[in-house]
């Protein structure tokens, strides 16, 4: 048996088109595995000069040229220690997503990904062409086979670097999280390879948020029967050394396994890092939220606190005549229970303004859905009055829940920068809160046990004009998530009607959510990257059971 080989996982935070910030971070962090902790090899992430995704940015010449010659710049700076980085790399007028392999001050090889994701929140064909060789090296007498995130879900690249001869494949990954992503990415693929081809497969993921996306990390090593030997913390930079024997078979030994989260910390966490990474990454000095004494706004504003700090967080109470005062006692609990500052504005003057002002126009009518949305306009521009004064961001305060049904104002509660629970559904919202309420209790009680309500008209409740949120959810999930039809969610028990309606409210409500602000994902299916639907369709989704063949109530509804 050779001595061991100690290779170090790399699972850190880039920024996206940030060439010089993450050049400057890969030499430190190969500084620290060098000098540190005695490593010979460093793992980087998927595409780590750029950052992933960089999206449009591989459209732009100038962008791959800065990139590749970064690359130029650290290859004879790899100094004491090797290192596989992930980058961009043009070839004629052929991309490629690669890794360079350099030890030493020496270019040894240059991998190119086979199999490039186009799905879901993945676009790599517009900007990408595949690889077509696999790429083992040889490091300290270790053969290592390279492959790239999608390489490793599907048959071929690793079975073709077994062949080649590796007895050790490393992975560099840019692999987003979802709810029980990282048992799914681990026991169900990675653990499945490693098994199939009798490899061990040292697993090193990108952390960190960009824009809707945040990566976990959650970086691992398996052996070549599946098992974990070293599994990374979730949600953290981490620079984690791992040991393997060599003989005739490589073997990692045993190192800090660390558990995975239950779902609502791995839900709380995610939006936590995707919060603190939007705010921070575009250098935005704090935020701002209305507060309304709901649950929505309550979370969001723990969720603003424990990612950036009370410092940083700013609460409006915007009150009109339909607040009731519990709901302004608790926002106030929640700001002081929190150390936020908070700001007590009523809407009733310029609501009242409003009013007058549209009399000679609205003449007779009833009211009706206008006023209400008045009012949550009128918090709106409070809102971005605000921002505007203090470059602090709005944060939105809406849940998935509501904006797929557009239960939510354009231009009023919609109005902001970036959505921390845009694609958490309502149902989940309670359980975040008693999550969140079990660290330390921040969100009063009764704010969770009351029913919710928007607060725009007298004695105003959700079920109003919703479906309770506990029968909502599952039709929405089974809707958006995985693409049900009406008849197979009917099939799984729910009133037609009930889910021609919701489903009615989801279609003619496109138009609304795109133009809603970005927000962390945390499901399969987020509106946004993940679901592209037509604002203007003449399809419309009903039961069978229902089918008339009708289109009434197909167009859209109103702005609200």
């Amino acid at each position: 048996m050779t001595a061991p080989l100690s290779v170090a996982i790399a699972q850190i935070n880039l920024v996206v088109g940030d060439i010089n910030g993450n050049l400057a971070k890969i030499l430190r962090t190969l500084a620290r595995a060098r000098d540190e902790l005695g490593s010979r090899l460093v793992v980087f992430p998927e595409l780590t000069i750029t950052g992933y995704p960089p999206e449009d940015l591989l459209l732009r010449p100038a962008f791959v040229d800065a990139a590749m010659g970064a690359v130029d710049i650290l290859v004879p700076r790899v100094v004491g220690i090797a290192a596989v980085v992930g980058h961009p790399w043009r070839d004629g007028q052929r991309l490629y997503n690669a890794a360079s392999v350099i030890d030493e001050g020496r270019l040894l090889a240059r991998y190119l990904k086979h199999r490039l994701p186009n799905y879901g929140v993945f676009d790599e064909l517009r900007y990408f062409v595949p690889g077509g060789s696999p790429c083992v090296v040889d490091i300290d007498g270790v053969p290592i086979g390279v492959t790239i995130c999608e390489d490793i879900w599907e048959s071929g690249p690793v079975e073709h670097s077994v062949e080649q001869g590796a007895k050790l494949v490393v992975n560099l990954n840019a692999s987003p999280f979802h709810v029980n992503k990282p048992a799914e990415r681990e026991q169900a693929v990675v653990a499945k390879r490693a098994r199939a081809s009798a490899v061990p497969i040292v697993y090193a993921n990108l952390v960190g948020g960009q824009d809707e996306l945040v990566f976990d990390g959650g970086s691992f090593v398996v052996d070549a029967d599946g098992r974990p030997t070293t599994r990374c913390p979730l949600f953290e930079e981490v620079l984690q050394a791992v040991h393997v024997d060599v003989a005739e078979t490589v073997v990692p030994r045993a190192g800090p396994v660390e558990p995975f989260l239950d779902l609502e910390a791995s839900i709380y966490r995610a939006i936590v890092l995707g919060v603190r990474d939007y705010v921070d990454k575009n250098r935005f000095p704090g935020v701002v939220l209305g507060l309304s004494g709901g649950i929505d706004s309550g979370l969001t504003l723990a969720l603003a606190v424990d990612a950036i700090g009370a410092d940083r967080v700013e609460a409006l109470i915007m009150p009109s005549r339909y607040t009731k005062q519990m709901s302004i006692d608790d926002a106030l609990a929640e700001c002081g229970a929190l150390g936020v500052r908070a700001d007590i504005i009523s809407i009733e003057p310029m609501f009242e303004t409003f009013l007058r002002e549209l009399k000679p126009i609205f003449g007779d009518r009833p009211a009706d859905a206008t006023e209400e949305n008045i009012q949550a306009r009128c918090r709106g521009v409070l809102l971005m009055a605000v921002s505007n004064k203090t470059a602090k961001m709005v944060l939105t305060t809406g849940n998935k829940s509501e904006m797929a049904v557009g239960y939510a104002t354009l231009y009023g509660d919609m109005a902001g920068g970036f959505a921390a629970i845009k694609d958490v559904p309502k149902t989940m919202v309670y359980r975040l809160a008693e999550y969140r309420n079990a660290i330390s209790e921040v969100i009063p009680q009764r704010v969770i046990e009351r029913p919710p309500s928007a607060e725009l008209a007298a004695d105003q409740t959700d079920t109003d004009s919703l479906p309770a949120y506990e029968v909502l959810d599952p039709i929405l999930e089974a809707y958006i998530e995985r693409d049900c039809s009406p008849d197979e969610i009917v099939a799984e028990g729910f009133d037609a009607a009930t889910v021609d309606r919701v489903v009615a409210m989801v279609d003619r409500n496109e138009y609304k959510r795109r133009q809603a602000a970005p927000g962390v994902r945390i499901t399969r299916r987020a509106f946004g990257r993940d679901r592209r639907y037509p604002i203007t369709s003449g399809y419309r989704h009903r039961s069978s059971e229902l089918d008339s063949g009708s289109t009434e109530g197909a167009a859209p509804s109103a702005q609200t």
